[in-house]
């Protein structure tokens, strides 16, 4: 069995007793950084053994460990694994290899910022991290005709040009939402327009730094 085990995006109080009962009965905790990992189990008193699986992992070390029979949760740094974050391939192969998979509800920043946003969520479309540089503005282009929600995550690096690009071609009026430090001590909401927001982060740099989800607004909302 592959257990998808998702954890705290912050909040070490939000890592589910399911997901602590899981961690604690597998035979190994697959994940991206097992030192980050074995902060979070060392906090719960969690003894598994921790495997690294990243981007460039080949999958069938672990599909032969589950051959085996061993039980393996798959977890991420920070949220639910294979969103924004590698393990599809993993999940993919053990379908395959006719594996059992599992998958716990838990944290998601997509999902935590879109509820708080306050703009319409029956359809929304996720574009994880926007490129570094080719291909930026042709995505916000995208987004700017869309006729629903977008969710997208971005840097303390990349904020302001973010900000920057999308003053250049959404419409004035375009409302976002950006959430800052979901979960943290300085976690905030900031609505508004993205003219408005950018006044907002420039005259407060410390606004400028953390982990940032966008949610924005559907055309005409």
């Amino acid at each position: 069995m592959l257990y998808i085990v998702p954890t705290p995006i912050g909040n070490l109080e939000d890592l589910t007793s399911r997901a602590i009962k899981v961690f604690q009965e597998v035979d190994f905790i697959a994940s991206e950084d097992t030192r980050h990992t074995k902060k979070l189990l060392s906090h719960f008193n969690i003894k598994t053994p921790t495997i690294s699986f990243h981007a460039g992992s080949d999958p069938e070390k672990i599909i032969k460990l589950l051959k085996e029979g061993k039980k393996i949760a798959l977890s991420s740094d920070a949220g639910t694994p294979c969103v924004s974050d590698p393990g599809s391939r993993l999940v993919s192969a053990t379908y395959e290899n006719n594996i059992s998979v599992s998958a716990l509800p838990g944290a998601s920043a997509v999902i935590t910022a879109l509820s708080a946003s306050g703009f319409p969520a029956s359809h929304f479309e996720f574009f994880g991290f926007l490129p570094h540089k080719k291909g930026r503005k042709k995505i916000l282009e995208k987004i700017n005709n869309l006729s629903h929600t977008a969710v997208l995550y971005e840097s303390t690096h990349r904020i302001m040009k973010f900000l920057e690009q999308a003053e250049e071609i959404f419409t004035p009026d375009r409302k976002i939402c950006i959430a800052r430090e979901l979960t943290k001590i300085y976690e905030e909401y900031l609505r508004g327009t993205v003219g408005e927001l950018k006044k907002a982060l420039k005259q407060d740099k410390q606004r400028q730094k953390g982990e940032f989800t966008i949610i924005i607004s559907p055309e005409n909302f």
